[in-house]
């Protein structure tokens, strides 16, 4: 029997060490859109914190899968993280509503750190009036919500502009994680603390 082919390890510690980022977490989240980023930075060896405007409990994604968040967001400041995932789902419908989640997202924007938005993810980022004269993408169904906040709008499956990170679908995820990736990695603000 052939010998199976030998794999590089992966080496997570060489690549985001040290760094700290958020992933909003809540009700009907869209499950790929804040699993796959919470692991693959994970995996880069950042620390991931799921935040959520209630008390720190479980909630359930839109196709059921479930999730616990760690904090609440009016715990946590800016300057302690390196950047900020706003995944997708109907969560940010509910999320854009809440004075202190744009507070927190305007905090990582006006500081020049991360703000990466998936899909419906976007229109945190828009309530927290942070998308003017930014390049952006996300869902065909915030478009208009996007133009009219004064973004930019590409239809791309990733678009990075600056510190800001947007892509369009579930599909867009592995773009959408080595831009993500490579801002935090670009940055810096990590390890400054």
């Amino acid at each position: 029997m052939p010998a199976a082919p030998s794999v590089a390890p992966l080496r997570p510690d060489r690549e985001l060490p040290g760094c700290k980022v958020v992933v909003l977490a809540g009700d009907d989240y869209e499950d790929l859109e804040l699993w796959y980023p919470k692991l693959r930075l994970e995996e880069a060896g950042a620390a991931v914190t799921l935040a959520s405007r209630d008390e720190p409990r479980s909630f359930h994604g839109k196709h059921g899968y479930p999730c616990r968040s760690d904090a609440t967001v009016a715990g946590l400041q800016a300057a302690d993280f390196d950047g900020i995932v706003l995944p997708g789902g109907w969560m940010p419908d509910a999320l854009r509503r809440d004075g202190q989640v744009l507070e927190l997202v305007r905090d990582f924007a006006a500081a020049g750190k991360l703000v990466a938005a998936i899909c419906h993810g976007g229109w945190i980022a828009i309530s927290a009036g942070v998308y003017r004269g930014v390049r952006v993408t996300g869902s065909p169904g915030i478009k208009d919500d996007l133009v009219n906040a004064g973004a930019l709008f590409e239809d791309a499956e990733v678009v990075v502009d600056r510190h800001f990170v947007s892509s369009r679908r579930p599909s867009d995820l592995p773009a959408f994680m080595a831009a993500v990736i490579g801002v935090l990695a670009d940055s810096p603000r990590r390890g400054d603390r």
